[in-house]
């Protein structure tokens, strides 16, 4: 199971990573579109690189998986509650529903609960 949790951490982080640094456009869009200023985008985006990174680095060092599974899953749980804001189609909603399951399924396994 911890190597489907490390996948799962390298999945959760690339997938920031592009949505994030190469797809930057589409965020600055959606930002504007929850009515969320760029200082808002900027800390969620800082947040959202950061806890990627830690993903990575509990490969091999673990104490900070849990934390930052956690964390990641937070902030999942706000973009849910964006796209909930704004009406927008279910579709919109995958991603990051996708990332909110695997970043809880990390921090299972981390526990020791799965």
């Amino acid at each position: 199971m911890e190597n489907v949790a490390i996948i799962a951490q390298l999945t959760i982080a690339f997938s920031i990573i592009i949505v994030w640094v190469f797809r930057f456009d589409n965020i600055v869009v959606e930002f504007k579109q929850y009515g969320l200023s760029d200082l808002i985008r900027s800390m969620v985006g800082a947040s959202k690189i950061a806890l990627s990174t830690l993903l990575v680095v509990g490969i091999f060092y673990k104490e900070v998986v849990f934390v930052s599974a956690l964390m990641m899953a937070v902030l999942m749980i706000c973009a849910q509650i964006a796209h909930v804001s704004v009406r927008n189609p279910i579709i919109k909603y995958i991603p990051s529903f996708s990332l909110l399951v695997l970043s809880l399924f990390v921090a299972a396994v981390d526990k020791g609960l799965l």
